[in-house]
């Protein structure tokens, strides 16, 4: 091709070459910027539709674990009032024991019968007590306890049930003892109390290991689930940084050789001198 300053091919394609370099170095600053190699469907639709899908994911297992955190909550509270009116039915039993003595005098038992009646009045309190955030699995008809443990919300639901212990411990032991007769047929009620109170105790056990069993699963899906994301989305800075320094390099190299074929049109001049 001849000497031409109409078209100067040579700055053309210097030109061509530098944008190329301009717009790959914008590329490799956004993914340092971002830290991630696919920022938008644009980079990768297929990773990008992939890594948001796993996002949502990850938003329903935040749900998943708040759900099984709060059913954890409700069942440790559970757990501590049963474990606490447990040792109270221990001591009612000591009493009915001390009132079952034939040679205790009347006045005696009066005063372990008043003893008797502050430790069930005590139960009821912690019975009452025994609640998070609404729930109360103590007290009769305050409801069970369901928790999401999947995303999966059409399946089952991890379920602890209500124990009721106003009836089943409040209720059973019944009236205080009057004497040495009633008081023997008060113990026998309280080792009825207490097999109750051992079968809830492991209900409730069995509950909060299985919820923490599954809040550790969770926790250990999530993290794998982020992972995943990273793999597909997250861009590898070391060789983002790497190649911003060469493509630094290739765009000043770039511009030189710009300037170089711009001033090639000049040398025409020489001709006609």
């Amino acid at each position: 091709m001849g000497v031409s300053v109409n078209t100067n091919v040579g700055a053309m394609a210097a030109l061509q070459s530098l944008n190329e370099t301009s717009k790959s170095l914008a590329t490799t600053q956004s993914r340092i910027n971002t830290g991630l190699n696919v920022a938008s469907t644009k980079d990768d639709s297929a990773s990008f539709t992939i890594a948001q899908s796993l996002r949502g994911d990850l938003g329903g297992l935040k749900a998943v674990t708040s759900s099984l955190n709060r059913a954890k909550s409700v069942t440790d509270v559970a757990v501590a009032g049963a474990e606490q009116i447990s040792d109270l039915v221990n001591q009612m039993k000591a009493k009915a024991y001390e009132a079952a003595d034939e040679g205790v005098d009347a006045n005696s038992r009066t005063a372990i019968a008043k003893d008797f009646d502050a430790l069930k009045a005590q139960i009821t309190t912690i019975i009452d007590s025994s609640e998070f955030n609404g729930t109360n699995l103590l007290k009769g008809g305050a409801g069970d306890v369901k928790a999401l443990q999947s995303l999966n919300t059409a399946g089952a639901t991890l379920d602890v049930s209500n124990q009721g212990f106003d009836a089943s411990v409040t209720t059973a032991i019944g009236t205080t003892f009057t004497d040495a007769t009633t008081a023997k047929a008060m113990i026998a009620k309280l080792d009825t109390v207490q097999t109750s109170i051992k079968t809830s105790l492991s209900e409730l056990g069995s509950a909060s290991r299985k919820i923490d069993g599954q809040i550790s699963f969770t926790s250990k899906l999530s993290d794998v689930i982020t992972s995943g994301i990273g793999n597909l989305v997250d861009a590898d800075l070391a060789k983002e940084s790497a190649k911003l320094q060469a493509l630094q390099v290739k765009q000043q190299l770039g511009v030189q050789a710009l300037s170089i074929a711009n001033q090639a049109p000049q040398s025409i001049m020489s001709l006609f001198r």
